[in-house]
Formats: C-alpha cells, sequence, structure tokens
C-alpha cells in the first residue's frame, strides 16, 4: 500500500511535501488535493512519468495531460504569443478553477502527449499543491480517477481507483471545489469556453470584454493627454455554479475528457 501523508496541518505538510517532490523528481507518480478536485501528477518534463500518469488513467497520448504551475509568472517559460485577454483572465481566476490553453514554447524539452503544439495551463488555489509545485516546478496533472469513471474529491476515492500505482497519496481533507476547471482556448483571437466548470461562460467573457473596455480607455485618455480613468485591476466576477464535462489538450479535444 503506498503511503498516505495527512497534508490538513503544517507539521503534516512539513513531513510529506519533501519526501513527495523526491519522488516527483525521480520519475513517480503523486496524488494531491487541488481547489476543484484532486488530482494524479508527475513531473512534466519526465516524459517516462507522463506515460505512466497516461497509462494509470487508461488513456493514450491522444489526450495529454494539463500543467499546473505555482506562479503567473511560469506562464511566459511555457507559452508563447500569450494574448492580452488571456493575461486578464490569468490576473482574475489565477490562483483558481480556470485552466488556459496557449501555445507552447517550441523550444521546450517535454512529451505530454498530442498536444497539437498547446499546453494547458492553471495554477491551482490550494496550499498543498502550491507548496508541491514550488517544490519540483511545473506538473502534468490530471483528475485522480480512471477514465470514464467519477472524479476525486477525497483522497480515499483516488486510493481505490489508483491503488498502488502511486507512489504518494497527499491528503489535504475533501476537495471544496468538486466541479472541474473551465478550460478556456486562448489560442486565437477570441476566447473560446471548450469545457465550462467552476466559472461559468459568463463570468469569463465579462472579464475579457472589460479588459479590452479598459484598454480602450486607456489609449484614447493616451491620445488626447487626459489621465486615464477606471483602469483598476480587473475583478473577477462570483464563480456560477455549472456542471463539469471533461477536458484533454489539443483545443480540440480538451472538452471532451474529464481533467481537473
Amino acid at each position: 500500500m503506498s503511503p498516505v501523508f495527512d497534508c490538513t496541518t503544517d507539521q503534516g505538510r512539513a513531513d510529506a511535501i519533501p519526501k513527495a517532490a523526491a519522488g516527483v523528481r525521480d520519475g513517480r507518480l503523486v496524488v494531491l488535493p487541488t481547489d476543484t478536485l484532486y488530482g494524479v501528477g508527475a513531473d512534466a518534463f519526465s516524459p517516462d512519468a507522463v506515460r505512466a500518469l497516461l497509462e494509470d488513467k487508461g488513456r493514450g497520448s491522444d489526450m495529454p495531460p494539463p500543467v499546473l504551475v505555482a506562479d503567473q509568472r511560469t506562464i511566459d517559460g511555457l507559452a508563447t504569443d500569450v494574448p492580452a485577454y488571456a493575461r486578464a483572465l490569468v490576473d482574475a481566476f489565477w490562483p483558481g478553477p480556470l485552466t488556459i490553453v496557449l501555445r507552447a514554447q517550441p523550444s521546450l524539452m517535454w512529451d505530454l502527449g498530442d498536444t497539437g503544439g498547446t499546453v494547458a495551463l492553471r495554477m491551482p488555489d490550494d496550499p498543498v499543491a502550491l507548496e508541491l509545485l514550488r517544490e519540483v516546478g511545473p506538473m502534468a496533472v490530471s483528475s485522480a480517477n480512471r477514465t470514464g469513471h467519477p472524479a476525486s474529491r477525497t483522497v480515499v476515492e483516488a486510493a481505490s481507483q489508483l491503488g498502488a500505482t502511486v507512489e504518494f497519496y497527499l491528503d489535504g481533507g475533501p476537495a471544496p471545489g468538486g466541479l472541474a476547471s473551465t478550460i478556456v482556448d486562448c489560442t486565437r483571437d477570441e476566447p473560446v469556453v471548450l469545457r465550462v466548470g467552476a466559472l461559468s461562460e459568463s463570468d469569463v467573457l465579462a472579464v475579457v470584454e472589460r479588459s479590452r473596455a479598459d484598454a480602450l480607455e486607456f489609449n484614447a485618455a493616451g491620445s488626447t493627454g487626459a489621465e486615464p480613468d477606471g483602469l483598476d485591476t480587473v475583478e473577477a466576477p462570483e464563480p456560477s455554479e455549472s456542471s463539469d464535462t471533461g477536458t484533454s489538450t489539443s483545443s480540440e479535444q480538451r472538452e471532451t475528457t474529464d481533467d481537473d
């Protein structure tokens, strides 16, 4: 039986994170809590570990996992041609239940599967996940369940599906969200919501429209020499409840799978 670490206390996390981080760096899999569902993760830059993750879930390379990061600044190291509206979405919803699909940096030495040159990125709002990500860097993370089975909201549910194929289980208590992240394709001039999850489509589009209105107001003020008005940081609307429908990684596929 793989060890389960209680990460609901500071002392528990202090004991668990270094061990789990060492395991991830060694190519092992770890189940970790996020703000939406439990995920199973691997070093994003270890092709063997990513392949093991996909095999454990019962999928092939045609359904590559998203990548979780611990800091917004990581975006520019992993993606290119990031549109302004994508940055506005990140400012509004990260850390949180938003996954954005971007063009991947072509120089990256990784193999997430058949991504079509894209990468799906998210910064989760969970202290255990963020602490682990700060230790090991970007991780390929998919929902901690076998494909076609219910997503896991507790570490016990994850263990019942994935068993000893996972090296470490980090127990952060029941996942508070219960809905998967909303996925937005940001590889085009206009955002396309591929999956509605914890954030509604109206939540997403409201931020995009606000950011563009602010940009127009700023440009207009600059052309007249007036002081720009109303340029406060974009605030995220209250998330509205929505059903989970699933995800993957090339933009056309992500709406049909069950990743976090």
